[in-house]
């Protein structure tokens, strides 16, 4: 297998990349200048070698602690808890949420053999517990599909015994659409949630 085919498939096996997506990567690399490639191969480099789990939520970082875990600006009343380390950016990104976070590394699917044991469940629940009554709320930011549904109603059942209250990301119609061209269930969760004006 050549280099290029090689590097090709290496593309290919990142989310969202085709094998043509992969191999047009492959011809802008070899198009670019050998300093932009190396550049872009010591970037990956120091991920591999210098990014880790957050010791304490499990976000990316290159410290043990992460710098929402290590700032004391932060709420630590409250806890929001993520599938996937890159969701924490997208709720940081809004300015609206000052609290803590915690990822879990992905949701129950046991069709995938994906059970509370290979998620950072038992993490967050010691975390919790050890609070002594300092997180009064858990904030579950699950996805809205199947797997994201069920691993909110397991974390709710695992959470509310240890005395945090246990919320939930509303559910809705986006803002600027048009009802008529919304599905069902969409209008359906948003009648759910509505709140008083």
């Amino acid at each position: 297998m050549s280099v290029i085919d090689r590097l090709t498939d290496e593309f290919a096996r990142l989310p969202g990349i085709g094998s043509k997506t992969a191999l047009r990567l492959v011809h802008h690399l070899m198009k670019g200048s050998t300093e932009d490639t190396r550049r872009l191969s010591r970037a990956l480099v120091d991920v591999a070698e210098k990014i880790r789990p957050c010791a304490v939520c499990g976000n990316f970082s290159e410290h043990e602690r992460c710098e929402i875990c290590t700032n004391p600006r932060r709420d630590g009343t409250t806890l929001c808890v993520v599938e996937e380390a890159y969701e924490v950016g997208a709720i940081e990104r809004t300015g609206q949420y000052r609290g803590l976070f915690h990822v879990l590394g992905g949701r129950l699917s046991p069709l995938d053999g994906v059970g509370p044991d290979e998620l950072n469940v038992a993490g967050l629940l010691r975390r919790i517990a050890g609070s002594e009554g300092e997180i009064q709320e858990v904030i579950v930011a699950t996805n809205a599909s199947v797997e994201g549904e069920a691993t909110s109603v397991y974390l709710e059942q695992e959470i509310r015994p240890l005395g945090p209250r246990v919320t939930r990301l509303a559910r809705g119609i986006p803002v600027g659409s048009d009802l008529e061209y919304v599905d069902g269930t969409t209008i359906a969760q948003a009648l759910a949630g509505r709140r008083e004006m």
